[in-house]
Protein backbone atom coordinates (compact mmCIF):
# COMPACT_ATOMS: atom_id res chain seq x y z
CA UNK A 1 0.00 0.00 0.00
CA UNK A 2 1.12 3.79 -1.00
CA UNK A 3 0.55 6.79 0.59
CA UNK A 4 -2.11 7.48 -2.57
CA UNK A 5 -3.67 4.78 -1.83
CA UNK A 6 -3.82 5.48 2.02
CA UNK A 7 -4.55 9.53 1.82
CA UNK A 8 -7.34 8.41 -1.11
CA UNK A 9 -8.89 6.48 1.68
CA UNK A 10 -8.81 8.88 4.18
CA UNK A 11 -10.23 11.82 2.16
CA UNK A 12 -12.94 9.74 0.65
CA UNK A 13 -13.99 8.46 4.48
CA UNK A 14 -13.57 12.31 5.42
CA UNK A 15 -16.05 13.15 2.12
CA UNK A 16 -18.41 10.76 3.44
CA UNK A 17 -18.76 11.99 6.76
CA UNK A 18 -19.44 15.88 5.62
CA UNK A 19 -21.82 14.30 2.96
CA UNK A 20 -23.45 12.76 6.17
CA UNK A 21 -22.94 15.88 8.45
CA UNK A 22 -24.41 18.12 5.55
CA UNK A 23 -27.60 16.02 5.38
CA UNK A 24 -28.42 15.97 9.14
CA UNK A 25 -28.06 19.82 9.03
CA UNK A 26 -29.59 20.37 6.11
CA UNK A 27 -26.56 21.93 4.14
CA UNK A 28 -26.84 21.08 0.80
CA UNK A 29 -23.09 22.99 0.34
CA UNK A 30 -21.49 20.80 2.68
CA UNK A 31 -23.31 17.58 1.14
CA UNK A 32 -21.74 18.81 -2.27
CA UNK A 33 -18.06 19.14 -0.67
CA UNK A 34 -18.51 15.27 1.07
CA UNK A 35 -19.03 14.07 -1.91
CA UNK A 36 -16.57 16.49 -3.65
CA UNK A 37 -13.96 14.88 -1.21
CA UNK A 38 -15.03 11.52 -2.03
CA UNK A 39 -14.47 11.74 -5.83
CA UNK A 40 -11.08 13.07 -5.08
CA UNK A 41 -10.37 10.23 -2.31
CA UNK A 42 -11.68 7.83 -5.12
CA UNK A 43 -9.56 9.11 -7.73
CA UNK A 44 -6.93 9.14 -5.88
CA UNK A 45 -6.46 6.05 -4.69
CA UNK A 46 -6.72 4.97 -8.14
CA UNK A 47 -3.94 6.36 -9.21
CA UNK A 48 -2.15 4.55 -5.75
CA UNK A 49 -3.88 1.10 -7.11
CA UNK A 50 -2.00 2.05 -11.03
CA UNK A 51 1.52 3.23 -9.08
CA UNK A 52 1.42 -0.44 -7.25
CA UNK A 53 0.67 -2.51 -10.38
CA UNK A 54 2.92 -0.58 -12.11
CA UNK A 55 5.96 -1.71 -9.48
CA UNK A 56 4.69 -5.18 -9.24
CA UNK A 57 5.41 -5.46 -12.77
CA UNK A 58 8.59 -3.51 -12.72
CA UNK A 59 9.47 -6.33 -9.67
CA UNK A 60 8.12 -9.41 -11.49
CA UNK A 61 9.94 -8.46 -14.93
CA UNK A 62 13.09 -7.75 -12.69
CA UNK A 63 12.95 -11.57 -11.41
CA UNK A 64 12.74 -13.32 -15.05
Amino acid sequence: MNKDQVKGKAKEVGGKIQQKVGEVVGSSEQQLKGMKNQAEGNIQQKAGDVKEAAKDIAKDRGNR
